[in-house]
């Protein structure tokens, strides 16, 4: 069947065999966008709203857009681009909670397999091919399946996996005019509803403050450390951002390990990142992407944490903490304390 405004379709036989898969919001990129396009070898597809705007901040060496407007509704887009992509052997996008909901129906309507989190892709060229040589994720991360297969598939990138180059020269999106069907397997979008920092996935999350060991040390007693991680998450919310940890704050049980940040927990790439008593070991900072803006506050000026912030601030954590909290008009564990002596 030929989705509604098909026939309007310019010859896409320039679509490689290799392509990424991008939806943005009002020009505003998914979490991985950047490393799916630069797994699928610089080339890519932008849909959704904002489509040149996202286009043009992506490492693209050759982009196509195809703009269909504010609301998202996964199963007509996979039937009105399941045409243009008939003959594009590895489709990739980025496992965001879009590409998450796009993949499986795209593939359906393909009638192809997915390769759902993958840490790894490539696309093998004869003689090895053609085919796909991919690596899932499983098991929360704690093991990885080889896959090999003769393709065509569509597949998704977790966030956090790769790193990305700069681009010398971007490409100028080819625009594809798309109009979207009508279908009865979409849900009627009524209102987007922002996630709360508390509540939401690390992995998403566009700031974090993160606590380790000179915030809270494995010596603490529980009670005192439970009040500073509260605390933070109070101060946290009222920033705008979600919480995180290294691995000594997780492994004593006082946070759970959805919310550890590095290469064994959660993969990071938040535009702001305030470590408290963070000292920046190399299994933490491998899972923290590339923050566009790093804040350090710890007694060590040499740590790496502070080395590579923009801003070090060389204090007790729990000091400035509780002076944060202050300033931002919360209640301290101290002004708890004393409220209840008071009384």
């Amino acid at each position: 069947m030929t989705p509604t405004g098909a026939s309007a379709l310019p010859d896409v036989s320039a679509l490689p065999p290799v392509l990424a898969l991008v939806v943005a919001r009002g020009g505003v990129l998914p979490l991985g966008a950047d490393e799916a396009v630069a797994e699928a070898g610089g080339a890519v597809l932008v849909t959704g709203s904002g489509t040149e705007r996202a286009a043009a901040a992506l490492p693209a060496y050759r982009a196509w857009t195809c703009e269909t407007g504010e609301g998202f509704r996964p199963g007509a887009l996979a039937h009105a681009l399941a045409p243009l992509l008939t003959d594009t052997s590895l489709v990739l996008l980025p496992a965001s909670p879009d590409g998450r909901d796009l993949a499986p129906r795209l593939a359906a309507e393909l009638n192809r397999p997915l390769l759902a989190e993958c840490v790894r892709l490539s696309y093998l060229t004869p003689p090895d091919g053609p085919g796909v040589r991919a690596e899932l994720s499983r098991l929360d991360g704690r093991v990885v399946v080889p896959v090999t297969g003769p393709g065509p598939v569509v597949a998704t990138l977790l966030p956090g996996v790769r790193s990305v180059e700069p681009t010398p020269e971007l490409a100028t999106p080819v625009t594809i005019p798309l109009v979207l069907p009508r279908t009865g397997t979409d849900t009627e979008l009524i209102e987007i509803l922002e996630p709360l920092p508390d509540t939401m996935d690390l992995a998403e999350a566009p700031r974090v403050v993160g606590a380790g060991a000179g915030l809270v040390p494995p010596g603490m007693p529980d009670h005192e450390a439970r009040d500073l991680l509260d605390l933070l998450g109070t101060v946290g919310g009222e920033l705008g951002a979600s919480m995180g940890a290294t691995r000594v704050v997780t492994d004593t049980g006082r946070l759970g390990h959805e919310r550890q940040i590095g290469t064994t927990g959660v993969a990071v790439d938040p535009e702001l990142y305030l470590a408290f008593g963070v000292s920046g070991a190399s299994q933490h900072t491998g899972g923290l992407g590339s923050p566009r803006h790093v804040v350090s506050v710890n007694t060590d000026p040499s740590c790496p944490m502070t080395t590579m912030a923009d801003l070090g601030l060389v204090t007790d954590a729990r000091e400035l903490l509780l002076e944060l909290a202050r300033r931002l008009g919360g209640d301290t564990p101290a002004d708890t304390a004393q409220e209840s002596a008071d009384d």
